[in-house]
């Protein structure tokens, strides 16, 4: 798929040594009036995929687990709606899991990203705590574009994440708030 990606692009072998290594971050922050313990309970879990394919199918239609259970090693599948632009389907590994840290690693090992010659694409889910009530997820994207591809960083974004944060938030807002009002 990629070789015809290229050719509809029209860029060639000789134009393809042209391009450099590249390597990019961007990051997110968003406020939560949650404590930051009950966040990760989501967020470094297997639980985020579920919550996530429940609030927002229109962002992820289904989450697979292929492998593992929720450790480092962990594969997902994840399918995006019919439509979605780019690409529809991606499987995604667990690289790191700190729960001291409340920070998560994942890296994209088939489909998405990879498809249009990127050679890493890394979400780095943070959560922080900003004080006893509040904390901050912090969403990051990493990805590098291998030497001669024509891969267009441009595509790179971290609006699901945004949408994700948002929404999940707000959720776990909603639900923080009943279990104190009870």
């Amino acid at each position: 798929m990629y070789h015809k990606e290229e050719e509809r692009c029209g860029v060639t072998e000789k134009q393809k040594k042209k391009f450099k290594k590249m390597q990019g971050k961007l990051s997110h922050e968003w406020e939560v009036r949650v404590p930051a313990s009950i966040v990760w309970e989501t967020y470094g879990t297997l639980e985020l995929g579920k919550v996530v394919a429940q609030l927002l199918p229109n962002l992820i239609e289904k989450v697979e687990l292929v492998e593992g259970d929720g450790g480092v090693g962990t594969v997902l599948a994840l399918t995006l709606p019919e439509g979605t632009p780019g690409f529809n389907f991606y499987k995604e590994k667990f690289t790191k899991i700190d729960h001291e840290n409340r920070v998560k690693e994942t890296e994209v090992v088939e489909g998405g990203y990879l498809l249009f010659g990127f050679t890493l694409y890394r979400v780095r889910l943070e959560i922080i705590e900003k004080d006893n009530g509040t904390s901050i997820i912090r969403s990051s994207v990493e990805y590098e574009i291998g030497e001669g591809s024509a891969a267009d960083p441009s595509i790179v974004s971290t609006k699901a994440l945004e949408v994700m944060a948002q929404v999940v938030g707000r959720n776990l807002e909603e639900k923080n708030a009943s279990v104190g009002n009870a």
